[in-house]
């Protein structure tokens, strides 16, 4: 093995072993994650980029060591160094780095009840990695967490090539509870304790957060270079993980595209408009061809398509699907009349914070064509029926809002749903309420 690498890239791989476990544990804010736990399979932590994929790592380490495990059988070590990627490296780097731990860590070698476990940080810049990790946890006494970037690499290759050997935890940017922990403003009581005033600060807070985000490096930042920073991660995002991943020929046209969905997050589209509307503008491109962009963009997290839920094959195909952002944050660079849209805002916040509890979601039209935001349905079992609205206090959009939901549980894809609609305001609706339909406050919902 020892002839594989050059000496001096073994050298930088013992290196960066000992260095890693030296390494004190970063004091960052507590993600919400959920990591599945399951003795002998590897976790893949995957997610858009500068979303917290590394924070996690860190976390998962720090729960280890609580845990009791020796920190020198933790090493994390980021493949994203300039130095290693010099080398053009294939899978013989991670086997020289196996070899090199165990030189270094010989009892992690011996069976036992403890486990070491290799944080690799980046790990799509690796290629042959899939290989590595299913051997290592067929032979070896040892875990292994992976953390990388797109989804389309480590989903499809988690299942082709691990064959059920590892679990995804999928990061997205702070939810808003986690910006509030971040700033030291979470509340520690549930919302039947707020005052008044603490409820008025929330309710302030989460506006903010609709406007601004929860990419972890944006957090306070002002205007002028928070947009610069996301305008940079979605340029990083377009460029690495579908323009180079995937050979696009038309980037011309892909960055249109990417403007197109961003700047129409929380409404619909469809593939015909979209290809008649790039035909237009004299970009010639095939139906297919578009078709795999968007999902490249989704597959790359900056985008998440629902689709309609119900009915035939045929009429899921057919009626429009729903583009949201991977945050909020990314709503104003890109809104095509140039102002805020809290609504579409407030409907991104709510799909990621079902997404973060495990639903799978698609959007419901009702037989006489009204339109409810969400039908979720939990692990658990349950689904529910939401409706998004930032104001209700006028009759007529509450008139509007109820109906969809009304209709909607009489239809038979919805059977058993609950009901709910979720408004920024902090008192109910004034007037009658129908039964079957539940209120809740979106600082209240998002916080409990």
């Amino acid at each position: 093995m020892d002839d594989k690498l050059p000496a001096d890239l073994q050298a930088l791989l013992r290196q960066k072993l000992v260095d890693s476990w030296q390494q004190p544990l970063p004091q960052l804010t507590q993600r919400d994650t959920w990591i599945p736990r399951i003795p002998g399979k590897t976790l893949a932590v995957i997610g858009m980029r500068r979303s917290g994929k590394t924070s996690l790592l860190w976390q998962e380490l720090g729960r280890r060591v609580e845990a009791g495990e020796e920190r020198s059988w933790l090493p994390m070590l980021s493949l994203e160094d300039e130095r290693l990627l010099a080398h053009n490296p294939g899978a013989e780097l991670l086997d020289q780095l196996l070899e090199t731990y165990f030189q270094l860590q010989p009892q992690a070698r011996q069976a036992g009840a403890r486990r070491g476990c290799l944080f690799l940080d980046e790990i799509q810049r690796i290629p042959g990695w899939e290989g590595f990790v299913r051997r290592v946890m067929d032979s070896e006494p040892i875990d292994v967490v992976v953390s990388g970037s797109s989804a389309e690499m480590l989903s499809t290759e988690i299942a082709s090539n691990l064959r059920g050997r590892a679990l995804e935890a999928v990061v997205y940017p702070f939810s808003f509870r986690e910006s509030l922990r971040h700033r030291n403003l979470e509340p520690l009581q549930p919302s039947t304790h707020w005052s008044s005033a603490q409820r008025s600060q929330l309710t302030h807070q989460l506006e903010h957060y609709l406007r601004c985000g929860g990419f972890p490096e944006a957090q306070g930042l002002e205007e002028r270079s928070r947009r610069l920073l996301l305008g940079s991660y979605v340029d990083s995002t377009v460029l690495r993980d579908v323009i180079e991943r995937h050979a696009i020929r038309q980037p011309l046209a892909l960055q249109w595209l990417v403007r197109q969905l961003l700047g129409n997050g929380g409404g619909s589209f469809s593939l015909n408009r979209l290809h008649g509307a790039l035909k237009s503008q004299g970009l010639a491109i095939g139906r297919e061809h578009l078709a795999e962009l968007v999902q490249h963009l989704e597959s790359a997290f900056l985008i998440h398509c629902l689709g309609v839920v119900g009915g035939s094959l045929r009429r899921q195909m057919t009626l429009p699907r729903k583009v949201y952002p991977v945050d909020p944050g990314l709503l104003p660079l890109y809104e095509l009349e140039g102002r805020s849209n809290l609504g579409h805002a407030l409907e991104t916040v709510v799909l990621l914070e079902l997404l973060r509890n495990g639903a799978e979601v698609g959007y419901l039209r009702t037989s006489n064509g009204h339109e409810v935001d969400f039908l979720a349905r939990f692990p658990d079992g349950r689904r529910e029926l939401i409706q998004v609205c930032t104001d209700l206090s006028e009759p007529a959009t509450l008139q509007r809002e109820l109906r969809a939901l009304l209709e909607a549980l009489q239809e038979p894809s919805s059977s058993g749903a609950q009901a709910r609609v979720i408004s920024l305001n902090n008192r109910p609706p004034r007037g009658e309420w129908p039964q079957p339909v539940a209120w809740s406050s979106a600082v209240e919902w998002l916080l409990e």
